[in-house]
């Protein structure tokens, strides 16, 4: 009879209690362990608004020196900036976030040079830079300056009608520059006809739709510049003669491009799938969603690109080339050969049929001196100019910026990038408005007055 209690019901009750108690404590601390060390979420948004890009995900796990993220703000401002940065946080263990109050800790923010609430320093590789607002955007790119150190300059040539880079207007490419900036490069035009010989801190050269022939000496100092080793995106629209348009053949500069095995077709590039009128765009503005596996074009998969007013090219590689395509119109596509008429009329018996390639990119290992050249040829140029680049339809800004990471050797930050927020208003009119406020303010009030009304009834 000693040891009856413990039969008691009431021993049998506590002792279920306590193995219950412990079972729960047991399951909410190995919650809390899993989801400190892996922090999980799910991002329910449209637009992907609170998941990290490739990019970011890619630069930070790749990290090989430690890298550290200074947010210097008020402690109640802190919450705001935690949501972006610890999602950066959780991607390597060689990047540290530290939230400091200048308020709290004024000689350590007087020794960082802090002046304003807000401010955002990331540090790498004994360099600092400032990132300037709490965007990923803008958190990445100072991250990537401060691991790259000083800029790569792209040189854009000008002076035979190519788009202007610090022309605003829907037609110039402010926006590639601008996007380059973002990107850690530098960017500015130079002339060839004064002095026909790129620049030697050129490190990427880019020919963006000239309307006039280029001279002979220019062609040359282009050809030599790549054949020493140098890097250069050709862009190349189709010699047009419509009305005020009138686009020159540029056959040196196409002769050049041809001896290393990529050939500008005399023609433009026509979608008669249809699938371009989902986006509202015509036939003459081709649409791509499927890429090669190249790496400017690899993680693009899933990603919509549109080359308006754009040619075709034929692709070989040569005995000092090795040329791929980056990726090519449908098979419902055509390559009109009439250059000098508005109308879209399509002529089985001589147009070529897709599929047709529209951008390809190659090295040049037969460089004097051992100098390996890498060159991009694009059937056109529309595609990157303010208009388009400024579209959130389109991926376009993110190809762009693989091609000149490709051509300065900066091949690990080939990737998708951090895309701004959109800005998605809902636009309701007047009637729409009224319809809102009769549901929502007298409808289902009266619905519940009556339902309460009846179930009072029943209970009566």
């Amino acid at each position: 009879m000693r040891f009856a209690w413990l039969k008691s019901r009431r021993t049998n009750y506590a002792l279920y209690l306590t193995a219950y108690v412990l079972i729960i404590l047991a399951v909410l601390v190995a919650a809390n362990v899993l989801a400190n060390r892996y922090n999980k979420s799910y991002d329910a948004t449209s637009n992907k608004r609170y998941t990290l890009s490739d990019q970011t995900i890619k630069v930070v796990r790749n990290l090989k020196q430690d890298a550290t993220i200074s947010y210097y703000d008020r402690m109640s401002e802190f919450a705001r900036a935690k949501d972006l940065l610890d999602r950066y946080d959780a991607l390597s263990p060689k990047l540290t976030v530290a939230y400091v109050d200048p308020d709290r800790k004024p000689q350590l923010a007087k020794a960082a040079g802090v002046k304003n609430y807000g401010t955002i320093f990331v540090e790498a590789g004994g360099r600092r830079e400032e990132a300037k607002s709490l965007t990923e955007e803008e958190l990445t790119s100072a991250l990537i300056r401060s691991l790259k150190g000083a800029a790569h300059m792209v040189c854009a040539v000008t002076g035979s009608g190519e788009h202007d880079p610090d022309d605003q207007r829907s037609g110039g490419a402010a926006a590639f520059k601008q996007l380059l900036e973002k990107n850690n490069y530098k960017a500015r035009s130079i002339s060839l006809l004064e002095k026909a010989e790129v620049p030697g801190d050129c490190t990427v050269l880019v020919i963006d739709g000239p309307r006039l022939d280029y001279t002979e000496p220019v062609v040359k100092a282009i050809g030599s510049y790549v054949e020493k080793g140098g890097r250069a995106l050709f862009m190349l629209d189709p010699p047009l003669k419509m009305g005020r348009m009138d686009i020159a053949a540029n056959a040196g500069l196409g002769k050049l491009l041809e001896s290393w095995g990529v050939t500008a077709n005399n023609d433009m590039v026509l979608d008669m799938s249809g699938v371009g009128q989902l986006f509202g765009l015509g036939p003459e503005m081709p649409l791509v969603t499927s890429y090669e596996q190249q790496p400017i074009v690899k993680d693009l998969k899933g990603s919509a690109t549109v080359f308006p007013v754009t040619r075709s090219l034929d692709v070989k590689s040569t005995d000092k080339t090795k040329v791929e395509k980056l990726f090519e119109t449908n098979e419902n596509s055509y390559a009109d050969t009439d250059l000098s008429s508005t109308d879209i009329r399509i002529d089985p018996r001589k147009d070529k049929k897709g599929p047709l390639t529209l951008a390809a990119a190659g090295s040049y290992e037969g460089g004097k001196g051992g100098g390996k050249g890498r060159f991009v040829v694009v059937g056109g140029s529309a595609w990157a100019d303010n208009g388009v680049l400024t579209s959130r339809s389109f991926d376009n800004r993110d190809l762009a910026m693989n091609m000149v990471n490709w051509l300065s050797s900066d091949e690990d930050l080939i990737s998708i990038r951090p895309k701004e927020p959109a800005d998605r208003p809902l636009s309701m009119n007047q009637r729409q408005m009224g319809w809102v406020f009769y549901v929502c303010l007298v409808l289902m009030p009266l619905i519940a007055v009556a339902g309460g009304i009846s179930v009072w009834w029943k209970r009566r």
